[in-house]
Order: C-alpha cells, then structure tokens, then sequence
C-alpha cells in the first residue's frame, strides 16, 4: 500500500486481518512475535551464492533475527526456495541497489539508527562470540564468499570478530558462520538483562507484514479495510 498508515490505524488493520487467520496461526504469530529481536541484524554484501544465501535466511528465522539488510553491488541476491524453506516471508528485507556506493548507503543508515558495525573476518583478532560486547546493537557484516568484505565495509567497521579454528583451513562457508555467530550473540542476548524486544509498534508491523504473506488476496482485502475507514 501507498499511503502509510498510523500506529493507530496498523493496529486496525491488523485486527481485521486477524479475522481471515485461523486460530492457531494467529496463536502461532502471537508467540513467535515475542521472541523477534532488532538488538542484531544481518548485513550481507554481495552475496551470490543461493544456497548460500537462503541458508543465512533460514538461520536468521530460527534464531529471531528479524531484519537483513543487502547490498546489491555487483551481485544480484537471489533465494533458493527449497533451501529458504519459507524463511524470507517472515523476514524484514533491506536492498541496496539503487546508489553508485550501496555499501556505504547501507552503512551509513545503520549508524544513524545506532547500530554498531560488527564486521566478520578471519584475519582480524579483535573479539570473539562469547568476548564481543553488547552493549548496545549490533551489525553482523558478511562478505562474498570468495573475497570477503569490501575495503569500504572493513574501513567503516567499528569492531571485527572472528571464530576461533582450530584446522588447517582458514574460513567457513558464510552461511555456516553465520549460523554460528548469531546462535552463540542470541544466547547470550537473551540471557542478559537488556531489553532486546521488539517495540509494540513494531510486533503490530511485522505480524502485519505475516498476515498479508500467508492471506490468500491480502491486498484486496486491505483496499476493502481501507475503503470502509473512508468512508
């Protein structure tokens, strides 16, 4: 829909969709909703692997990281469904595609909302997932999986962490590495005292975003919702 509704009005809306879920999806959405987190997101820059690719999604879904931001430089990101799994649907998607530096526009939003920007590299010793703070919220960067993260992207980090290997090989696969760092930061998230929940307002979003991805004509529905609120 074009025109942005206000708190007041998603909360309507998403009353009234209620109405066209069953019972135990709502009761599902309703629980899972609670376990989302914002504390962490994902920042994957030109990822163009799609098994690769769908794997992060589905582990992002599992842990409850809600948002992925991505940055479209030279590769397009595609989704592999029957990797994905669904994942993407209950996901919060960010492209950046459109500028002639999408790392740094990426970047540069990130910071302004207060992220720290965490990138991920085998080369850099700095933290590790059980050492790595946080003390406020956190933006996992990863590269391709051939070059890694761009100069840009390792110039504006604030912090880097790495996963301790005890092998002769020197790297993960990306989307095991981000299995791994987002299971141990979410376990010990959430067994902190930091509030690391999503605001109402935004559970009443993203359960909004849930309804209209699994109500069959969910846009027609809305204009329907909309039109009687004009009227």
């Amino acid at each position: 829909m074009k025109d942005p509704l206000s708190p007041s009005e998603q909360s309507a809306l998403l009353d009234y969709l209620n109405t066209f879920l069953s019972g135990n999806k709502r009761a599902r959405f309703g629980k899972i909703i609670r376990l989302r987190t914002r504390f962490i997101t994902l920042v994957l820059e030109d990822i163009f692997q799609p098994h690769n690719a769908s794997a992060v999604l589905r582990s992002c879904d599992v842990f409850g990281i809600q948002d992925v931001h991505i940055i479209e430089n030279r590769n397009r990101y595609e989704v592999n469904p029957d990797v994905a799994l669904g994942a993407s649907k209950w996901l919060s998607l960010y492209r950046y595609n459109k500028t002639d530096d999408n790392t740094r526009d990426c970047l540069e939003k990130l910071k302004k909302k207060g992220y720290t920007l965490v990138a991920t590299s085998p080369h850099k010793e700095e933290y590790t997932p059980d050492t790595l703070p946080l003390d406020g919220k956190i933006a996992l960067l990863f590269g391709t999986e051939l070059e890694g993260l761009s100069a840009t992207a390792l110039k504006m980090a604030d912090r880097f962490v790495r996963i301790t290997m005890f092998g002769f090989t020197e790297s993960l696969n990306i989307s095991v590495s981000a299995a791994l760092l987002i299971s141990r930061l979410s376990e010990r998230l959430r067994s902190s005292g930091t509030d690391w929940h999503l605001s109402p307002e935004e559970m009443i979003s993203v359960r909004l975003d849930w309804a209209r991805a699994v109500i069959r004509k969910a846009t027609l529905i809305e204009k329907d919702f909309r039109k009687k609120r004009k009227n």
